[in-house]
Formats: C-alpha cells, sequence, structure tokens
C-alpha cells in the first residue's frame, strides 16, 4: 500500500474508534452513585473492579496485541477488538450480578487494547512522512475527546438514561464502526519480522498486570500492604524474567534493548508524565463539580467539555511546531504541571469561569505535546513495528493515567473531605509533572530532531529489525 493511501474517510473511521474505546476508561466514573444503588448489589470491592478491570486489561494487553496486529494484520485485529468490545458491552448491559458485569468490562478491555494499537499503526503506514505529524495530532486528539466524551456519556446516562443504557449504546456505536472500518479502510502490509512470542507474552502481560493491579489499588489497601508490595514485586520478577527470556531468545516479541534510546525513554516517560497529570484533574474535577460545586452528573459532563477545546487549539499549534520537539513537549508538559498548580487553588467559592481557565491551560499543554510524544514512541521501533510501537507508547500512557488516580486518591484519603484534600492533591501532582517535565526536555536532547530525522532514522533501524 503506498505511503500516500491515507484519505480523510479513513483518518476518521479510525479516530472515532480510538475515541470510543478511550471514552470507556472514564464514562463509568460517573456512574459509580448508580451502580452502587441498582438492583445488583454490588459491593464497594465490586464497583471498584467494575471501574478498574477494563483499565488493567486494555493496558496489560497493549504491547502483545500491538505485535500481534503486525505479525497477522492490523485491520483484521482492529476488526477483532471492535468485536471483542461490543460482545463485552453486550454482557455489561444484559449484567444479572456484578461478576457478569466486572467481566463484561475486562472484555471490552481486550477489545480496546486490540483497536487502540492498531489504529495509530495503520495510520503511520498509510501517512506519507509530511503528514504523519498531522496524523499524530488527529489521533492524540482523539484520545483526548475520548476521555471528555466519557465524562459526558457517563453523565447523561447517569442522570436521564441509567447504567444499562451506555453499555447497550456502545453496541450499535461499534457496529457501525466496524462497517465503516471494512469499507474504508485498506489492508496494510504484515511483518513477517514480527513474533508472537507466547511465552514473552505471558511473562510482559502479567507483569504488567500485577504493577496495575497494585498501583490501582494502592489507594484501599495502601501503598506498603502486603497484598500491594506482593503485587509490585511479582510484577517486578516477571517483567524481569521478560527482559532475561527475550535477550535470550531468537525471536522475541521486543528486543528491550530499544530502551537504550534516549528519546524513546523520553517520550515514554513525558507521555505518562502527562497522562499522570490529566487523570490525577479527571478523578478531583468530576467529584470536584458534583460534591463541592453541587452540578447534576449531566451538567458535570458538559462542564469537562472545554478541555477538548484547549486540546484541539493547541493541536494545531502542535502539527504547526512539529520540528521542533523538544520545545513543544517542555512546554505542553509544562503547562500541564502549572495548570495543576493554578487548579489547586480552587474552593467551594471559586467561579466556574475562574477554575475553567485553568483546565484551558492543563488540556492546552496535553495539545500541544502529546502528538509529539506519540511520534517519539512510535518512530523509535523499525517501521515493521509500528503496532508494537503504539502499544509501547500507551501502555505508557495508561500505566501513567493509573498513577496520577492512585497517588491523587492516596493524598484525598488522607484529609477530611474532598474539599481539604484536593489542593495537597492537584499541588502534589503538578510538582511532580514539572520535575518529571525537566527529566524528558534532559533526556530528548539532541536524540530528538524533528519528524524527518526520526523518519530516516526508524528506516535505518528497519534494515536491522
Amino acid at each position: 500500500m503506498p505511503a500516500h493511501a491515507l484519505k480523510r474517510p479513513v483518518l476518521l473511521a479510525l479516530c472515532a474508534c480510538v475515541l470510543v474505546a478511550q471514552s470507556m476508561v472514564a464514562a463509568v466514573n460517573l456512574l459509580i452513585p448508580e451502580l452502587s444503588s441498582s438492583s445488583l448489589h454490588p459491593s464497594h470491592t465490586e464497583i471498584l473492579w467494575t471501574v478498574d478491570a477494563y483499565v488493567i486489561v486494555f493496558a496489560g494487553l497493549l504491547i502483545p496485541a500491538g505485535a500481534l496486529g503486525d505479525r497477522y494484520g492490523r485491520k483484521g485485529a482492529l476488526l477483532a477488538g471492535l468485536a471483542l468490545f461490543a460482545a463485552g458491552a453486550a454482557t455489561s448491559a444484559l449484567a444479572t450480578g456484578p461478576a457478569v458485569l466486572i467481566a463484561g468490562r475486562g472484555l471490552s478491555g481486550a477489545g480496546a487494547a486490540l483497536i487502540t494499537p492498531s489504529t495509530l499503526s495503520i495510520l503511520m503506514q498509510l501517512s506519507a512522512p509530511e503528514q504523519r505529524a498531522r496524523t499524530m495530532g488527529a489521533w492524540t486528539l482523539a484520545i483526548g475527546v475520548g476521555g471528555a466524551a466519557g465524562n459526558l456519556g457517563g453523565g447523561l446516562a447517569g442522570q436521564f438514561l441509567g447504567w444499562r443504557a451506555l453499555f447497550a449504546a456502545m453496541v450499535p456505536l461499534t457496529a457501525a464502526l466496524a462497517t465503516s472500518v471494512a469499507l474504508t479502510t485498506p489492508r496494510t502490509e504484515r511483518s513477517a519480522r514480527s513474533n508472537p512470542d507466547p511465552l514473552g507474552t505471558l511473562l510482559l502481560t502479567a507483569g504488567l498486570v500485577a504493577v496495575l493491579f497494585g498501583i490501582i489499588e494502592s489507594p484501599a489497601y495502601g501503598w506498603t500492604s502486603a497484598r500491594i508490595l506482593g503485587a509490585f514485586t511479582a510484577g517486578a520478577l516477571l517483567i524481569s524474567a521478560f527482559t532475561l527470556h527475550a535477550l535470550r531468545s531468537p525471536a522475541p516479541l521486543f528486543d528491550p534493548r530499544v530502551f537504550g534510546s534516549p528519546r524513546l525513554r523520553a517520550a515514554s516517560l513525558g507521555t505518562a508524565t502527562a497522562f499522570f497529570g490529566l487523570f490525577a484533574l479527571f478523578f478531583v474535577n468530576s467529584q470536584y463539580l458534583q460534591g463541592v460545586k453541587g452540578y447534576g452528573a449531566a451538567v458535570t459532563g458538559v462542564a469537562i467539555m472545554p478541555l477538548v477545546v484547549g486540546m484541539a487549539g493547541a493541536q494545531k499549534l502542535a502539527t504547526r511546531w512539529a520540528g521542533r520537539p523538544r520545545a513543544v513537549i517542555g512546554s505542553g508538559l509544562a503547562l500541564i504541571g502549572l495548570g495543576l498548580l493554578g487548579a489547586s487553588t480552587a474552593d467551594a467559592t471559586t467561579p466556574y469561569a475562574e477554575f475553567v481557565v485553568w483546565l484551558l491551560v492543563i488540556s492546552s499543554g496535553a495539545g500541544l505535546c502529546m502528538p509529539a510524544l506519540t511520534y517519539g514512541v512510535v518512530t523509535s521501533l523499525p517501521a515493521h513495528q509500528a503496532g508494537l510501537g503504539s502499544g509501547l507508547g500507551t501502555t505508557a500512557r495508561e500505566t501513567g493515567a493509573a498513577l496520577g488516580v492512585a497517588v491523587t486518591g492516596t493524598i484525598l484519603s488522607a484529609h477530611a473531605d474532598l474539599l481539604h484534600g484536593m489542593g495537597p492533591a492537584l499541588r502534589t501532582v503538578g510538582v511532580v509533572v514539572l520535575v518529571a517535565t525537566v527529566l524528558v526536555i534532559a533526556g530528548y536532547g539532541e536524540d530528538a530532531r524533528g519528524p524527518r530525522f526520526a523518519e530516516s532514522r526508524s528506516r535505518a533501524h528497519a534494515g536491522l529489525g
């Protein structure tokens, strides 16, 4: 397939797929009150797993799912992911008990793990080099809009339609997306050099799931509890075992030595940092608007939508300045950190118009830095491993998001209520983001000299794959 084969209908279809997959990360958060009082009678732990099952399965499977698409076909992986996503949504909509609801969420998460890297790798394969900055901008904007759309959809469903309606709506929506993909999206060339590596996949997936479990459950059990320390220990051992296996295997899932690239390390850290800040905001934002400002669920969903405006506006600047990734990334991450510090000053008397200014600062920072960070991760690997590169980047994204929620939740739990804990939580996250920004800028250095350099380097690496 020629590099210039990307058409607007393909771009729109693929961005819509990733938007829907990302929306279900956040949508259930606004349904928690209704789920808690529903006929399923879930316990507090079951409510947490209803939220977390999607994220844990999604993030845990991203890397092998990306490699699977590279090896066996990206379009096929995308369509299979849409089918799994719809099946999981239908299971959740028809759930007769909490266990079935949680299982449906996990199944949808597995579908999302196939959808997300497939969409980006198809876009990378079809885009001409001069189009890729714009394409990355559109794809990362879809990720950001997905988070806001999830809050809006969850709020509307929770207030007017009921929690089952949200899951039920995903089935025809996903069917429409699958039809659009089938009709518009060409198949890309498969990579015979990408390897499924069953043992490596098992070790890495189990390790990531253990680490994510530890991160997500740490506010509930405590960071130093035996359960959480055991999860982190198991995750570290499994990931170490994967590394040893990959270094010795003639055909590993991927070569861990790719992290010898300063650009890949810096771009991965930057991606995790951006979503660490964003999801700390998302976690506090809906609680602040509902619990402190007194907004209903639907109004809260609408009140979050200015995030989309900031991301969309900044994404245009990111495309224009694509040749200066270090400056774009540093500026974007700094805006996220400074915006969080500003939002930490909000209290019960803060007007919404003042609070929304900080939302715009944070979302503008995300829109500015995320295209360059995504491009930096993907092009650090050979071209035939675009799906794997997308999986690595999205794993960093989801891990950072989980950490943002966990750290914020831990700080909030140490205070009497949200109003007293929100400021310290956002200040802590903001400072961490600013410190990490310095590390990302230092790590990016001269190893990231723009899209043309990255593209030529990717082609050179492809010859070594």
